[in-house]
């Protein structure tokens, strides 16, 4: 995750850092704990149904795993699907992971957030709960192929407000909705909402299956100017919203080149920060865990496992660097190949989704495919080319 905001508002305090304050003492748990949903998104990860899937963690397993991850030092637990509210025992586990005191997040569409629900969800005290947005009404039901989905999110998200839960958009950027963008972002302003997360599209899942639909380099770059711009515009006003980026780290390299243009005399300064940042951080402080306990790098890595909970511990594990992929991840110089072994921000982004790679050649070290900078804007002295084109 790009946590834009962070870095924008420190350049706007010269005796801040956005630096990551400390290394984590254990990753952050992505947890798919029911694959059933009540939608099919075109762009679902996890291929959703409105079924019953066999295999999936009972409560006594799940909270088996709960405390191994906390005796392992896992910080931040987001609870995702499917959808997450459809597991008839979600707010068990919810309660239980914030008195074991993890940070606990709700992914969800918020199409079952409703006047029935909303008490138990205030109950539990989310830290944050994010809803999925992929454009205004037309385009979100059309993308979540239901009719009223749009309304029925968004009166979602004004519960979760009016109950006094943090609460974030959750958009994922592809050509058919980018150009929808500038009007959530009015969306976003207009219900006060204080966090919003674009999500690039990724080779997963049906996501996959859609990957002609991804959007175009000069799409996201666009995107991505209008994120930046919004967000600096906030830092000069004093207003403290939130604007994230996830799956694809090449953000961290674009902002540094937006910045040459824009705001050439924190660049050397953000340089740094970016550069302890150190991009995609799949493998080492992001993890997964499926509905049916199989462990992966990422939310993203569904074809790939490295074990199953109900075998082994996940600190066991996480921490087996005898898979191959896994030893590869946790190099501090991955094994890059291609323009990411040449790119002269491999300490920004840490080579990008690996997952990309590895779905369309086969081969996890290859070049990303979804990076949006040009061969000219990797290579070395990315200041000066920037600053003068």
């Amino acid at each position: 995750m790009f946590r834009i905001s962070r870095y924008l508002h420190a350049l706007n305090r010269p005796s801040e850092s956005a630096q990551r304050p400390t290394k984590p003492t254990g990753p952050v748990v992505i947890w798919n704990l029911v694959r059933r949903c009540n939608l099919t998104c075109r762009h679902c990860y996890a291929t959703s149904a409105d079924k019953d899937f066999p295999g999936e963690l009972d409560t006594k397993e799940v909270f088996h795993v709960m405390d191994d991850l906390k005796a392992f030092g896992v910080p931040v637990l987001i609870l995702s699907g499917g959808e997450p509210l459809m597991r008839p025992d979600i707010f068990e586990i919810s309660h239980r992971a914030k008195a074991m005191g993890f940070y606990v997040g709700l992914s969800s569409n918020g199409t079952l957030i409703n006047e029935e629900t909303i008490s138990d969800i205030a109950g539990v005290g989310y830290d944050y709960v994010g809803i999925s947005i992929d454009g205004m009404r037309e385009t979100h039901d059309r993308f979540r192929r239901k009719e009223g989905a749009f309304d029925e999110s968004l009166r979602g998200i004004r519960h979760c407000m009016d109950a006094g839960l943090k609460v974030g958009l959750r958009f994922t950027l592809t050509q058919d909705n980018a150009p929808e963008l500038p009007d959530l972002l009015q969306l976003m302003d207009d219900e006060g909402i204080d966090k919003f997360y674009l999500s690039h599209l990724n080779y997963a899942g049906r996501g996959y299956k859609n990957r002609k639909d991804d959007v175009h380099h000069r799409i996201t770059r666009e995107a991505m100017d209008l994120l930046f711009n919004t967000c600096w515009q906030d830092v000069q006003q004093g207003r403290k919203r939130e604007f994230v980026t996830g799956n694809n780290d090449a953000d961290g390299a674009y902002m540094l080149l937006w910045a040459a243009q824009h705001l050439p005399q924190h660049y050397d300064r953000l340089n740094a920060m970016l550069s302890r940042w150190g991009g995609n951080a799949s493998g080492v402080n992001i993890a997964n865990i499926d509905n049916e306990g199989r462990v992966h790098p990422d939310t993203m890595w569904w074809d790939y496992t490295l074990g199953n909970v109900k075998e082994r511990l996940f600190s066991d594990i996480w921490q087996d660097t005898s898979e191959p992929l896994m030893a590869g991840l946790k190099q501090k110089e991955r094994p890059l190949e291609g323009r990411c072994a040449d790119c002269t921000h491999r300490s920004i982004c840490g080579g990008n989704s690996r997952t990309r790679a590895w779905r369309l050649t086969g081969n996890p070290w290859a070049e990303d495919p979804g990076c949006y900078l040009t061969d000219d804007e990797i290579k070395p002295s990315p200041k000066t080319m920037a600053a003068t084109g």
